[in-house]
């Protein structure tokens, strides 16, 4: 038998070569469909132009998104011919002011960044062939030899128009969002005022006749009492319901800001104990060695602590207590706890206490009450950034806590605090009546401040009905304290007061705002606009006097100070 063998050197047939090359033809196969595919895809357009900006290649998706075959476009126009006008004038005028050097409209503006090899992405309207237009986004990038020397462009595009669809969807969401909580908001300020106007009456002429001389009889007292408290319960729900609805809008407005624990603490007191004396309750405050402040808003802290103040005296025993204490909470807070000897909650009713409208069994019960007090309370410490809570016994009482971040003492208000004493107004003996200008289209709230004004001797109301009327006497009279009702007809109270503060003669008056609109945001707008203070309606009698009495003793030193200063000249 003959032996054959075959030399692979002599027959050129070297297995491990050829698979070599079966692998490169192979990855060059894929790399040309990779490339084919990229060219064809119909989701870009994918358009090559050479160095002067003359298409040269108009893919597949191209075609499609812009409706122009190749054959149309190749060798006869630039990129910039599909592009809207109007916007590659204003990109080469863009492109001009960034870059300090004047650019071209045309295809200059679209490919001078990717000439320089800067990553240049824009987005600008295609114009298809029918006319029609859509959004792209656009990436531009040179294309080189391979001695570096420019031979062309090469412009990736993409179909912006559904992000800018939801984009519009969005912004026309959050438009219409917005517009409904300016609704809301005038709503809720247009419903304070309407339920607050009629209430200023009812309150007002009730104080009045509690006040008044001669005295009301004993059955008379017991008739007035009653109105005042369904009154001032109404006036209750009123706030209540209007605050918990400003808070979940998330329009309540907020200054977070260093506050005294002991002049807040002394103005609840002082609210507080004239109701616990009616009840028979004890009240105990905690006295500071030194002063303390904690972050919070000066209003909403005081609204906090006088609910559960108020709470704890209501739901308390007959001749029980009521103790507010203080300690540290960590190393960066104070807790403030409100303690009371009445029935106590049960754990079932402690889960319930920060429902809404949930008043945990005492809807039977004698005292009256919304059940969104403690929710309103809840909401308003934490937007301070605080937190709340409370323990309970059944039968042994309760306590609420708050805890607030504590803040540094500013050196303002502890000049202020030194100063306080400097600012009770004393009514000067001997001296010419002072006057008060009521500017009011309401008859029944002019009857109300006019009886007021009657019991000071020291003073003279003037009245006005309207705007122009106010600012007629105003000039003409020189009053030395203006009050003036927000929605006047015909010039409104803003901007009578505005005309008032514009005016040499009459810039000096203090102008404050009696208004029935009490939301937040409208009393921030008020004092913002320059209204010396806000007094809200119904007037509280004693926070009226006093709000007066500081516009006068302004009134008096401003004069002082006129005086002085033209015996100086």
């Amino acid at each position: 038998m003959t032996d054959i063998r075959f030399d692979r050197a002599a027959t050129g047939h070297d297995p491990a070569a050829a698979g070599a090359e079966a692998r490169g033809r192979n990855a060059m196969l894929k790399a040309g469909a990779l490339q084919n595919a990229i060219l064809t895809s119909p989701n870009f357009s994918i358009i090559a132009t050479d160095e002067r900006g003359v298409i040269q290649l108009f893919n597949v998706g191209a075609e499609r998104m812009l409706g122009y075959l190749a054959a149309e476009v190749v060798d006869r126009i630039t990129p910039s011919d599909i592009h809207d006008p109007h916007e590659v004038q204003a990109r080469a005028e863009a492109l001009t002011l960034e870059l300090g050097t004047t650019i071209a409209p045309g295809f200059e503006a679209l490919a001078f960044k990717a000439s320089r090899d800067i990553e240049d992405i824009y987005e600008l309207t295609y114009v298809c062939k029918d006319g029609s237009r859509f959004p792209a986004i656009v990436s531009v990038t040179a294309l080189r030899d391979d001695e570096g020397a420019l031979i062309g462009y090469l412009l990736i595009g993409t179909d912006n128009s559904a992000r800018k669809r939801v984009e519009s969807e969005l912004h026309a969401a959050m438009a219409a969002a917005d517009a409904a909580n300016r609704a809301k908001s005038e709503f809720l300020s247009s419903m304070s005022h309407e339920l607050r106007t009629p209430l200023n009456a009812v309150l007002g002429f009730a104080q009045l006749l509690e006040t008044g001389t001669p005295p009301p009889t004993a059955t008379q007292r017991r008739s007035i009492d009653q109105i005042l408290k369904a009154g001032w319960y109404l006036l209750e729900l009123i706030n209540e319901v209007l605050d918990l609805a400003l808070i979940e809008s998330g329009r309540l407005t907020l200054s977070n800001e260093p506050v005294s624990l002991a002049e807040v603490l002394a103005e609840c007191r002082a609210m507080i104990e004239p109701q616990a004396r009616q009840r028979g309750i004890a009240m105990s405050f905690p006295s500071f060695a030194l002063p303390l402040f904690v972050k919070a808003d000066h209003t909403r802290i005081k609204q906090v602590l006088i609910n559960l103040l108020f709470n704890a005296v209501k739901y308390n025993r007959p001749d029980g207590a009521v103790s507010v204490d203080f300690a540290a909470a960590g190393s960066h807070s104070i807790r403030l706890c409100v303690r009371d000897t009445g029935v106590g909650l049960a754990p079932e009713q402690l889960a319930q206490l920060f429902q809404p409208f949930n008043r945990l069994g005492k809807e039977a019960g004698p005292e009256e009450g919304t059940g969104i007090g403690l929710v309103v309370t809840k909401r308003l410490v934490e937007l301070m950034g605080g937190s709340i809570g409370a323990a309970s016994t059944a039968g042994a009482g309760s306590v609420f806590w708050v805890e607030f971040p504590v803040a540094t003492a500013p050196l303002q208000a502890l000049l202020e605090d030194a100063h306080a004493a400097t600012l009770a107004p004393v009514a000067p003996h001997g001296r010419p009546l002072r006057s008060v200008l009521y500017v009011e289209d309401n008859q029944a709230n002019l009857e109300v401040v006019a009886q007021l004004i009657a019991r000071r001797p020291d003073l003279q109301l003037l009245t006005a009905v309207n705007g122009e009327l106010g600012v007629e006497y105003a000039r003409a009279c020189l009053p030395d304290v203006i009050l003036m009702d927000i929605n006047l007809p015909g010039l409104g109270g803003t901007a009578a007061m505005q005309l008032l503060r514009a005016g040499a003669a009459t810039a000096h008056i203090p102008v404050i705002a009696l208004s029935a609109n009490a939301v937040p945001r409208d009393i921030e707008q008020a004092l913002a606009a320059g209204f010396f203070n806000y007094i809200t309606k119904p007037i509280v009698v004693t926070r009226f006097m006093d709000a007066l009495d500081v516009a006068l003793l302004f009134a008096q030193q401003a004069a002082d100070e006129r005086a002085r200063a033209g015996a100086g000249a």
